[in-house]
């Protein structure tokens, strides 16, 4: 049974295409690494408006730098260094100073109805989310980029993190250890 590419090999292989003037590879690959985009950008602290304009931004770098990238495998990487670097020139030309958002779970769809259950996952997700923002920005960012970017990804969130890969694994488990404990300590679970 062959086995699937994994998301370095196929995102290579979009863009590599993309470099050849395939314009439905672009696409493949916008749609399918905007989500991982968009949350660094909002994991930066960003509103909603200047998160879409940073993620505009970026993807806008990357066709402009498509020919210059050598690496394609490192797409994601790539995308996830240059979304930090303009999440925090943005937040810096609003603010003055860098920090991360804890609402960006707010922005996402709903389509439950049931008012009891609905309340019991907000109160929980509210704990979680205050639980997440006692944590340091170093655990913040670990986990934002190891949730959306996955195992297979540690090579780039390595990159992003300027953290060896063999650390990421570790170092995740000991700021999930934080979180189950600032939980345990609000009576989460």
């Amino acid at each position: 049974m062959a086995q699937a590419p994994s998301p370095h090999d196929r995102q290579a292989t979009l863009v590599t295409a993309a470099q050849a003037g395939d314009h439905e590879a672009l696409n493949a690959l916008v749609t399918e690494l905007t989500p991982l985009v968009w949350h660094v950008a909002r994991g930066n602290g960003l509103d909603r408006s200047t998160a879409e304009d940073v993620v505009q931004t970026v993807w806008l770098s990357l066709l402009r730098h498509l020919d210059r990238l050598h690496e394609p495998r490192a797409v994601a990487g790539w995308l996830i260094v240059a979304t930090r670097r303009e999440s925090q020139r943005a937040w810096r030309d609003q603010n003055g100073r860098a920090a991360l958002s804890t609402d960006s779970a707010l922005d996402m769809p709903d389509d439950r109805w049931l008012p009891e259950a609905e309340a019991l996952r907000d109160d929980r997700d509210r704990r979680l989310w205050q639980a997440f923002g006692r944590m340091t920005r170093k655990c913040q960012e670990l986990l934002r980029l190891t949730v959306l970017a996955g195992r297979a990804e540690y090579r780039a969130v390595a990159e992003a993190l300027s953290m060896p890969r063999g650390s990421i694994g570790p170092t995740r488990g000991r700021c999930l250890n934080t979180l189950r404990q600032h939980l345990e300590d609000d009576d989460l679970f």
